[in-house]
């Protein structure tokens, strides 16, 4: 109820009853719940503690490192400095539009499109 009354401003009577307005709001109501109730929760990994990386992999970690440097050094200032904060500070996109003052679109819009080009980049990574 305390859904509709907030929503209440964004009822239209030339679209919709009430009553197929209420069940809408409802019905998107229990499918967020669903959703989020079904939503895996990722298991954390584990290596082996005897197990050392051996010099392979060691090499390749870093040529991968290097390469994630130069994509995120071609990327717009603007792109590069949001998606560190997102996941090299692990801030939230909210955290990190109160700090830079930027609205929550641009932040969101910002990584979405750093990321792409990121993947644009770094394309033949992919085995």
């Amino acid at each position: 109820m305390l859904t509709i009354w907030r929503k209440a401003a964004q009822f239209d009577p030339h679209r919709a009853q009430v009553s197929a307005w209420i069940y809408q709001i409802a019905r998107n109501r229990q499918i967020d719940i669903a959703r989020k109730e079904n939503r895996p929760m990722p298991e954390e990994l584990k290596e082996a503690p005897e197990t050392e990386p051996d010099a392979d992999q060691i090499l390749g970690l870093e040529q991968e490192a290097g390469l994630l440097r130069h994509a995120l050094a071609a990327l717009k200032p603007e792109q590069r400095e949001i998606i560190e904060k997102a996941y090299l500070g692990e801030l939230t996109h909210h955290e990190i539009s109160a700090q830079t003052g930027l609205p929550l679109g641009t932040i969101k819009s910002r990584i979405r499109l750093g990321l792409d080009r990121l993947r644009h980049e770094l394309k033949d990574l992919k085995k």
